[in-house]
């Protein structure tokens, strides 16, 4: 039995969400917009909605949400809300600097991934000079944080690399869910690695994966910060994020490391998913626009709330 039959789903919504997800070949097209190939007519989106002054909008059902492509509003036939089960990338900084962080990430790792529904899986990988995997997906979130206690750190920060072996992985992985890549870094770069932000860009595209960052203060000697912005190629992280519809966390110290990785957790599992048929073929060979907003009740977007979510796509 197949992947995509074995997986348990709770709504009819999630049946029709799964068979894009079984049917769909996703690859990128593009460096400077956040397009997405789809191989069926049905496009998907996540998005997160938030008010101008941060507050996730929770509440919104189908008919508050507009969609238009190329400019052409599109009924929403797709509508939910921490549905379809989670794909998640962890991605691990193993350099110096994050040595004393070690030990509460594992605890911090044990108490967000439990938040998990039985379905979610996760990934671990981790880099410092080199980006490997160490974990496929698995269902058990404890193993994450018993792989985390036996690390050692100790060498550069590739964040480079460790961002595009996730997003490599993500987009040969089977397609179970909504995949999403977790970065855990003090993002300080001391190594540029083999893959610029255009070439991670369009890899986490292609695997039409999100990223986002949980940001850890590392301990860093005086002057890294300097040296860092001085090295050239360094994957430029807000880019990467702006791009996918992902977001940072700040971890302002240790004792907020707990509540900050599982308020990225619920973000992500709060996402609304939505979908629409759409008439473009791909004869057109052309990248299609996405602007998903409120109805006008609610505000201007960018003025009165604001939304974050992919912005194009591009059928295959």
């Amino acid at each position: 039995m197949s992947t995509c039959m074995r997986i348990t789903l709770r709504s009819s919504v999630s049946m029709v969400l799964l068979a894009f997800f079984c049917q769909a070949s996703v690859f990128a097209q593009g460096q400077e917009e956040s397009v997405v190939r789809v191989a069926v007519n049905l496009v998907l989106m996540d998005a997160t909605v938030k008010t101008k002054s941060g507050q996730i909008m929770g509440d919104l059902k189908k008919e508050d949400f507009e969609i238009r492509e190329d400019g052409v509003a599109q009924k929403i036939e797709i509508f939910s809300r921490d549905e379809l089960p989670l794909n998640v990338a962890l991605v691990l900084d193993l350099s110096d600097s994050i040595g004393p962080f070690l030990g509460p990430l594992r605890d911090a790792a044990n108490t967000a991934l439990a938040a998990l529904k039985p379905e979610d899986e996760v990934a671990l990988f981790t880099f410092s000079t080199e980006a490997e995997l160490r974990v496929p997906f698995t269902n058990d979130k404890k193993m994450i944080g018993q792989q985390i206690n036996g690390f050692h750190a100790g060498g550069a920060t590739n964040i480079n690399d460790g961002i595009f072996v996730a997003a490599k992985y993500l987009l040969t992985a089977p397609p179970r869910g909504r995949r999403v890549i977790i970065l855990i870094s003090d993002d300080v770069g001391t190594d540029a690695g083999g893959q610029g932000t255009a070439d991670i860009v369009t890899e986490s595209i292609a695997a039409d994966a999100v990223l986002y960052n949980l940001k850890i203060p590392g301990y860093n000697p005086p002057g890294t910060m300097f040296a860092s912005s001085m090295i050239p190629g360094l994957v430029n992280i807000r880019k990467v994020m702006d791009q996918t519809g992902g977001e940072i966390f700040n971890v302002q110290d240790v004792a907020h490391l707990d509540a900050t990785f599982s308020a990225l957790i619920e973000r992500i599992k709060t996402r609304y998913t939505l979908g629409y048929y759409t008439q473009a073929t791909a004869a057109e060979g052309k990248a299609h626009k996405l602007d998903i907003h409120l109805t006008k009740s609610f505000g201007k977007k960018g003025k009165d709330y604001v939304i974050l979510a992919k912005n194009g796509y591009y059928v295959h």
